[in-house]
């Protein structure tokens, strides 16, 4: 074998090299949630299977059935046509499965090395290191083995698990939306390791919500639909159709809103240097305004987020000047933590709470104290459960949801004072009607002296949300210009560092 395989040819061996995976009446219930209802799929060796379906349909369910992480409340799994019993990640991976999860399952205060080392029964860092310097290398990947993962983007963080499953001899592979937070050059990267690890007989799982994702990889595609398959396909793939089984309606695309100037300064940055993340704000100075949707774009790890951290208080600047509704954001009254709010593209670990229910998170943004009950705050938890379309109950636990009805929780969280809502990838993970009932709910509640800041990897969520877009480039604003007068070859050459002007909106 050549390149990525050769690193890890000897852990594949001719028994998983003939791997098949068959799921016949599968069944989970969270309480009277029924996420999955009777689903059956079969992927051969040597396939790339697309799994695809609205915020949840019960394709991340289904997957962590697969990997032992959940258990099912009926069916059988079978490998190998051989019945197995998948109690634990554990049980899975000694038969080569592994999942890469949306969200990443890291130790945040560890180091890189240590990550990839985690759950081997021997310790040798000196031929890990050397073992995760060469399959970073093969897919194109930047990881220092003495960084700390907390620092780390989520992209890279999930960089990172991928290394480490493939390292631990995974020859299943269930990717879970992959390639959010990575390039577009780290993606073609990724794309042909997993087309080389088809070639080889490994039977990959690819849970996308981009289809375009699964035109260029899937040879087989299972469409979820309210937990049932609604329909499976094999290549080429009809668009309309796969959206058709996937939606009851598709959303409609949305021309950008209309840049606004004149308006009350809501965020000013003036000659700023700060440190968020990983990336120095390098002399940032800009002015957003009320009324305002500001899209921040750049390669990851550029500055946006940075910039928003800071806007948000959460770290602070070393220099220059910060004001928020026109105080020093050190003056901030005791209100600013209801006017100015920030959800992280992390949503479990930084936005929410595990082990925590959906009315226990309602009672925590609920401002002053109460008494706490059994029954305290059952009726305002279900009318936003209601009013937010979450696919839950008040006692389900913040874990349980899917990433889209994760996010509509935080949505929901979501004080009427605030002003300033600042967002990481607010759409990362999201199917496209998730993704656009988002946005209707943002740009519907947003005040006419408010404004939104998000980041975003996807320049055609920017393109169609943001009425002014701000490009970084190493720690750097290269571009701020109105939406409508840019285009994205533009804004292509400016994320890659090909400016030299700034044009203000």
């Amino acid at each position: 074998m050549e390149g990525a395989l050769a690193f890890y040819a000897p852990s594949i061996s001719t028994h998983h090299l003939k791997a098949m995976i068959e799921l016949t009446n599968i069944h989970k219930a969270f309480g009277t949630v029924q996420a999955l209802d009777g689903v059956n799929l079969k992927a051969e060796a040597g396939t790339i299977h697309g799994i695809v379906g609205e915020n949840g349909a019960g394709k991340s369910t289904l997957m962590k059935v697969l990997t032992g992480f959940t258990a099912r409340s009926g069916g059988e799994i079978f490998f190998k046509g051989q019945k197995a019993r998948l109690d634990s990640p554990k049980d899975a991976l000694r038969l080569g499965i592994g999942m890469l999860y949306q969200e990443p399952l890291d130790f945040p205060q560890l180091r890189v090395l240590d990550n990839f080392m985690a759950g081997r029964t021997t310790f040798a860092p000196t031929a890990a290191r050397a073992e995760l310097a060469r399959l970073a290398a093969t897919f194109g990947f930047s990881l220092n083995p003495a960084d700390r993962v907390e620092y780390l983007t989520v992209g890279e963080r999930q960089q990172l698990e991928l290394l480490r499953l493939i390292g631990d001899g995974a020859t299943v592979l269930i990717l879970d939306e992959p390639t959010t937070g990575i390039s577009e050059v780290q993606q073609e990267l990724l794309f042909a390791a997993l087309r080389k690890l088809k070639a080889e007989g490994a039977t990959i799982f690819l849970v996308s919500h981009k289809l375009g994702e699964i035109d260029q990889l899937c040879d087989t595609v299972t469409v979820l639909r309210h937990g049932r398959v609604a329909a499976t396909r094999q290549r080429p793939f009809d668009r309309d159709t796969l959206l058709r089984a996937m939606f009851d309606d598709l959303p409609k695309l949305r021309s950008p809103p209309e840049c606004k100037r004149d308006r009350m300064p809501i965020l000013e940055f003036d000659r700023v240097v700060g440190r968020g993340g990983r990336t120095q704000l390098q002399d940032v100075s800009i002015t957003i305004c009320a009324g305002e949707v500001v899209g921040l774009a750049g390669i990851d790890g550029s500055g946006q987020s940075a910039f928003l951290r800071t806007a948000c208080g959460l770290v602070p600047h070393e220099s220059g000047q910060v004001l928020r509704f026109g105080k020093p954001l050190r003056a901030a009254d005791k209100m600013a933590g209801r006017t100015t709010v920030f959800l992280p593209a992390d949503r479990l670990s930084e936005g929410l709470f595990p082990g925590m229910t959906v009315r226990e998170h309602h009672l925590l943004a609920t401002p002053g104290g109460a008494l706490i009950a059994s029954t305290t705050g059952l009726t305002a938890s279900r009318q936003a459960i209601a009013a937010h379309s979450i696919k839950g109950l008040p006692q389900t636990m913040a874990e349980d949801l899917s990433g889209g009805n994760q996010q509509r929780l935080l949505l929901s969280l979501i004080p009427s004072e605030a002003r300033l809502i600042l967002m990481e990838n607010p759409t990362r993970g999201l199917d496209v009607q998730s993704a656009a009932w988002t946005w209707h709910h943002l740009h519907s509640r947003m005040k006419t002296d408010g404004a939104i800041i998000f980041a975003s990897p996807d320049l055609e969520e920017i393109m169609s949300q943001a009425s002014r877009i701000v490009v970084f480039y190493n720690g750097r604003i290269v571009l701020d210009t109105p939406t409508r007068a840019t285009n994205y070859h533009t804004l292509s050459r400016a994320i890659t560092g090909q400016v030299e002007t700034v044009n203000f909106c």
